[in-house]
């Protein structure tokens, strides 16, 4: 039986010893149902006040089983409900522990600083690559939806800066300033570009005059929900085709096309060599649609005569999910 229903039962199970016992003076005693009452409650209690009226041998003997029955189950009452208080308290507080720990070894993880409707999103989908993010969220009625969600969570103010060394941004790879309010953004992108000179930040803007703040304070990227979400909506309404297939292709689900991108590292085989060389097309039957080079030259639909694979380059490919795996792993030895 769970700790709740325990402390129930016994709680009903004391409310009926408590009638029962007013119930037997009343019946043995002839006393009134206030009287009873206060017996019952001063001989459960064992305050040691004295009987409300002179009480009779039979009443002496009801008094005595009431005693080792009625008390002795109320002690026990009183333990179930201070192990379960103390037991919460523990468990709470070497959850809390554990969560620390785990952060504590993240490295070049993600840490997205509030969990409304943009940062609970944008960690479903960074949970489809990864585990190894932190929410930084004080809105404690959000906080049981982190933890319903199974994500790493600090609790607290965002922008606080010891709560960010905490969250772990020195080792962090990127940070998502995702908070309702631009005044709230601008501070924390600040803060963060700080503590960490490296870091990939993007933010959120909630309108385009604090686009170029937010850039200042020392952000990498500023998006707007409304700009991307109407830019969908124009998408799908003049060109409705290409707009599911986009959608199909950047699903991360099981489909039978799939766009991803990949990086050369420095470890692949391919490093410095020709697409034609490559064998890319014969091996791994996928189409190259661009490669990012590392200069952030974006080379689209690239010569196979004319183009080598140099490393720290990100290769755009579309094919069948399995080729994009395969080729993802051959790139990245």
């Amino acid at each position: 039986m769970n700790k709740p229903k325990q402390i129930i039962l016994t709680i009903i199970i004391s409310i009926i010893i408590f009638f029962a016992g007013a119930a037997g003076y009343m019946f043995i005693e002839k006393w009134s149902f206030i009287d009873s009452a206060y017996m019952t409650i001063i001989t459960l209690s064992t305050v040691g006040f004295s009987e409300v009226h002179e009480i009779t041998q039979a009443g002496r003997i009801f008094t005595i089983i009431l005693i080792f029955t009625g008390v002795g189950f109320f002690v026990y009452l009183t333990s179930v409900i201070m192990q379960f208080v103390v037991k919460g308290e523990i468990k709470s507080i070497l959850g809390r522990r554990k969560l620390d720990k785990t952060i504590k070894k993240l490295k070049n993880h993600y840490i997205v600083c509030g969990y409304g409707r943009i940062g609970r999103i944008l960690c479903k989908l960074l949970k489809e690559q990864t585990s190894d993010i932190v929410v930084i969220e004080k809105d404690m009625e959000l906080i049981s939806l982190i933890e319903k969600d199974k994500t790493l969570y600090l609790t607290g103010d965002a922008a606080d800066e010891s709560l960010l060394v905490k969250a772990g941004i020195e080792k962090a790879s990127y940070l998502i300033a995702a908070l309702g309010r631009d005044a709230d953004n601008v501070f924390l992108v600040l803060t963060a570009r700080q503590l960490n000179s490296k870091i990939y930040i993007m933010a959120r803007s909630e309108t385009r005059q604090v686009k170029s703040k937010l850039f200042a304070a020392g952000a990498d990227r500023v998006e707007s929900p409304y700009d991307v979400g109407a830019v969908a909506m124009g998408l799908r309404l003049l060109k409705p085709s290409l707009s599911t297939f986009l959608d199909i292709a950047l699903s991360k689900k099981e489909t039978e096309v799939q766009i991803e991108e990949i990086l050369i590292s420095p470890k692949s085989d391919l490093i410095n060599t020709m697409l034609k060389d490559s064998g890319i097309r014969e091996k791994y039957n996928i189409i190259i649609i661009a490669i990012n080079k590392l200069n952030k030259e974006m080379i689209f639909n690239p010569s196979f005569v004319e183009t080598y694979l140099e490393k720290g380059d990100i290769v755009i490919a579309m094919g069948k999910p399995s080729s994009i795996k395969k080729f993802h792993n051959a790139m990245n030895l």
